[in-house]
């Protein structure tokens, strides 16, 4: 082939209309990313969009929203023990899961029921 895939660029999980507010504290506040802003030309179709590193959320508006309880972004992350005691602290409810061989990890869900799966690889 010609082509190859890179990287992942974004992910977009769906939101009810008029739940921007309701992220924000949530992706910038409890999970630690920041609000970045949209262009212009897309502004107009509702969401908002969050970024750490080299991680990108766009947040986008779809009606009717259903949540995705199955489909669901999966983060590495580091410490994954001080990411439960600080959802722990904040009242964010997650699920431990050691079905993984070779890694530590939790499924949380957004505020509107969307999964999300983070882990910790660790080392043998």
């Amino acid at each position: 082939m010609s082509f190859r895939f890179q990287r992942i660029d974004h992910i977009q999980p769906a939101a009810p209309k008029n739940s921007e507010d309701i992220y924000r504290p949530f992706f910038k506040d409890i999970l630690g990313f920041e609000e970045i802003e949209k262009p212009d030309t897309l502004k107009k179709n509702g969401g908002v969009w969050f970024a750490t590193g080299n991680i990108q959320i766009h947040i986008g508006i779809e009606e009717p929203f259903l949540p995705a309880k199955k489909a669901h972004p999966a983060f590495e992350i580091n410490n994954l023990e001080g990411l439960k005691g600080h959802l722990a602290k904040n009242n964010i409810p997650f699920i431990e899961d050691d079905k993984l061989p070779g890694a530590n990890r939790i499924y949380l869900f957004d505020p509107f029921g969307n999964r999300i799966e983070v882990l910790e690889w660790i080392s043998a």
